[in-house]
């Protein structure tokens, strides 16, 4: 859902270290762009704790927050744990590698500085829901839960063979087709969709429109993928990791709980 006219009035420019180490240019055209056409306080903070002490202090300026996927991640998750993340639509200017701005684009904002900044000063709010697991964590678009990494067999001949003598039923090391997989328990709204008893290839959550339930997608060993919308979902049994928004994997952990916020946080996307 998008509203039209977000707000112009003054900015905090937030510019995100990394960013203006691997990308001076780009910092430069978006706070030229930004200052030029709105009242603007640019912060230049050097670690995580000089961003986060800055963007407290913001008062009654609009976060623009100029970085990477992880510098929104960051900014979002702060806001939810002080509570103030409904307070203000946010603005990115993704500046970094291609590879560290894919939430980015799938969000809508420009991947170009000018135009995102642009944006910033008259595109459009859009309302977006949040997932929050029960660390207080916090994911924008989607997560995966991938199959296991499958663990390294030395390629011995004597090992092959008495697998084939003890088990002459199993598959052969190596066989195309035969992967790593879960097991697991996941329940949507209190439906279990798969449980420890059945092998778990993977699990994905994606939010999709604005005020509805999330979709969870469930890949079965030997079966078709099981799809439903839930507002809360949980995972649990042997260690588990996931990939939320492009970022980092998390884990291993034996249980996480997501629950959907509706309409949680906003951001600006071009008209």
């Amino acid at each position: 859902m998008s509203h039209a006219g977000a707000p112009v009035g003054a900015l905090l420019v937030l510019v995100d270290p990394v960013a203006r180490r691997l990308d001076g240019e780009s910092v430069r055209i978006a706070k030229d762009v930004l200052c030029a056409g709105a009242t603007a306080k640019v912060s230049f903070p050097d670690s995580p704790e000089e961003f986060a002490r800055a963007l407290a202090r913001r008062g009654h300026r609009r976060p623009v927050i100029v970085g990477d996927d992880r510098a929104l991640l960051r900014t979002v998750t702060l806001l939810h744990r002080s509570r103030d993340l409904s307070g203000e639509p946010l603005s990115l200017i993704p500046v970094g590698p291609v590879g560290s701005l894919a939430l980015a684009g799938s969000l809508g904002v420009p991947l170009s500085a000018v135009m995102a900044a642009r944006a910033a000063l008259d595109g459009v709010v859009q309302v977006r829901d949040l997932l929050v697991d029960d660390s207080d964590g916090v994911v924008l678009g989607g997560l995966r839960i991938p199959p296991p990494v499958r663990k390294y067999v030395p390629p011995v001949r004597s090992y092959r063979s008495l697998l084939r003598m003890l088990l002459p039923s199993a598959p052969a090391v190596g066989q195309p087709g035969v992967g790593p997989v879960h097991r697991l328990r996941v329940e949507a709204d209190g439906v279990v969709l798969a449980d420890v008893d059945h092998p778990v290839q993977d699990v994905a959550l994606v939010t999709r429109e604005p005020g509805g339930p999330a979709e969870v997608v469930v890949r079965l060993a030997g079966c078709a993928a099981l799809t439903r919308r839930a507002v809360t979902v949980t995972v649990s049994g042997a260690d588990f990791r996931y990939r939320a928004d492009h970022a980092t994997v998390t884990g291993p952990l034996r249980r996480r709980t997501w629950t959907l916020r509706p309409a949680a946080w906003s951001l600006t996307v071009p008209r």
